[in-house]
């Protein structure tokens, strides 16, 4: 299960010492007392902040006083995106960065982030609503590359796109209706983004791609597990960058 905290001041206090929090459930109704500064100093800080009636607290408590809040919070430390970008262009001059636009199951974030580590990738990227953060199935699953292949979570994906454009990178989107990713040039600089497992990218962030391309399908079924498809195209980019050495 994940890590987290249950309790109005144990989670404003780890809210105050800038722990990292993934998000903050809170019991539906009427807001009173210390869990209205809690909540407000929360938003003030993007945290996320969720309702659910009590019958779901008390399951993820686990019989724990809760007093109407939990917070998830982080199995390891995110990274600064424009840190992020620094080292990369720093370590390499064809870095990679992996953008994951609302992936919502741990494992597939740990497993993407596994083959992450393993094609040299340089980062990985989530946003902070709509996307599992670093949970201990993410931890576990990745198999220790939590540990070595930063993630930065961020506040909105299309604005960072424009960052990183801004930083010298293509943008990849991996579509169904985009072109042959063996038809498409993939070296230099590039931030490969990869959708939802039901719904794919989202539109505006689609837009912000510069590139949509897509895996070569020979079967009868025509779709791939999220992080099945995110480990052939991130080995596509490093098969092309090898060819051109």
């Amino acid at each position: 299960m994940e890590n987290i905290i249950i309790g109005r001041n144990p989670v404003l206090e780890a809210i105050k010492s800038g722990r990292e929090i993934d998000k903050i459930i809170v019991k539906k109704g009427e807001y009173e007392g210390s869990i209205v500064a809690l909540i407000k100093k929360a938003k003030s800080l993007k945290i996320p902040v969720v309702e659910a009636d009590k019958a779901k607290l008390e399951s993820l408590a686990n019989g724990g006083n809760h007093q109407g809040v939990i917070a998830f919070v982080a199995a390891h430390t995110y990274k600064d995106i424009k840190d992020m970008i620094r080292e990369a262009k720093e370590k390499s001059k064809e870095p990679l960065i992996i953008i994951l636009d609302k992936i919502t199951d741990p494992h597939n974030f740990g497993s993407i982030l596994r083959t992450a580590n393993c094609a040299g990738a340089d980062g990985v990227v989530i946003s902070k609503r709509g996307n599992v953060g670093l949970s201990e199935v993410v931890a576990k699953t990745s198999a220790g590359a939590i540990e070595f292949t930063p993630v930065s979570k961020v506040t909105n994906i299309a604005e960072t796109i424009e960052l990183l454009k801004k930083e010298g990178f293509w943008i990849v989107g991996a579509e169904a209706d985009g072109q042959s990713m063996y038809e498409t040039d993939l070296t230099g600089p590039v931030a490969l983004v990869i959708g939802s497992e039901g719904e794919g990218i989202s539109r505006l962030v689609k837009e912000k791609c510069d590139f949509l391309v897509k895996i070569n399908m020979y079967g009868e079924i025509n779709s791939l597990n999220a992080s099945v498809a995110a480990g052939i195209m991130m080995y596509e980019i490093v098969r092309q960058k090898e060819n051109v050495k």
